[in-house]
């Protein structure tokens, strides 16, 4: 697996790897890696001919300083992991004025409001970050096929959007959520929590699933009633927010119409530690 430290590197393999015909397959990352990182290099593995990792920790996406802070880095660690994993065939780590050669700052976007939904409604400009770091990573990468996990569906649904409006030659690919044993969707948050807590946390993903089985049996009103009544039970866990919204326009609906899909959205603070998960209801 060759390393790839800065955009030059980056730039002279990729005229390497096109010259030779190869189909890119491409999953950024922020690093803190862990199983479903690897699930997306797995259906990348699947589909093309050169797999390419990158770690960049983006400073524009975060609203908060601390969070930025205290994210996890090791890298080390996460190319010890790709290597191991079998599955890349590089890893670009790029600096900062790789990808931002002036300041770091996000361009503005206008995703048809998806933007303006969930995350965004206490995050302002998150996603113009999340816009500006993937839009230069494809720029620079040039991938023919990127991958996405589902635990962040707003930010898959966003990156889709952009892809559609600045119409880049690249398929964009969900890939489901990868879940701990115990139904809790990995993440690299994960990591601040004790081995207790994450155990705890389990009760995230049972909820969901609690919900896709009272979907289009009980009002949502009920549903949020009892999910509200299940954390409310839950020591050293916040309900910061639950919603069921439109999987296409993510907008929170209180009824269900039969021509919609529907997905249920759920944000869980664990001792200080901010969770997310969805799930498809069916």
């Amino acid at each position: 697996m060759e390393v790839l430290k800065n955009k030059k590197t980056l730039q002279d393999f990729i005229e390497r790897q096109r010259e030779m015909g190869k189909k890119i397959g491409f999953a950024p990352t922020m690093g803190a890696l862990h199983d479903g990182h690897l699930s997306l290099y797995e259906a990348a593995r699947a589909e093309n001919d050169l797999v390419i990792s990158s770690i960049f920790v983006n400073p524009t996406q975060f609203n908060n300083p601390e969070d930025l802070k205290k994210y996890p880095r090791d890298t080390n660690r996460d190319i010890s992991i790709l290597q191991k994993s079998g599955l890349v065939d590089a890893v670009y780590i790029p600096e900062v004025h790789d990808i931002y050669p002036e300041k770091a700052e996000s361009f503005h976007y206008d995703f048809d409001g998806l933007e303006n939904e969930m995350e965004g409604k206490s995050r302002p400009g998150h996603f113009d970050g999340v816009g500006t770091v993937v839009e230069e990573l494809f720029n620079q990468v040039k991938p023919d096929n990127a991958y996405f996990g589902e635990k962040d569906y707003q930010q898959l649904a966003i990156i889709k959007k952009m892809v559609d409006k600045k119409q880049l030659p690249i398929k964009i690919k969900g890939v489901d959520i990868y879940r701990a044993k115990n139904g809790l969707a990995l993440s690299s948050r994960n990591q601040r929590l004790t081995e207790e807590r994450r155990e705890d946390s389990k009760v995230i993903y049972e909820t969901l699933v609690k919900v896709n089985e009272w979907f289009r049996v009980i009002s949502i009103s009920e549903i949020k009633n009892r999910v509200k009544d299940i954390f409310d039970d839950q020591k050293g866990m916040q309900l910061e927010y639950f919603l069921i919204a439109d999987e296409n326009t993510l907008k929170e609906t209180d009824f269900f119409y039969k021509d919609k899909s529907y997905r249920a959205f759920i944000v869980v603070m664990v001792d200080g530690v901010r969770l997310i998960d969805n799930i498809h209801l069916d």
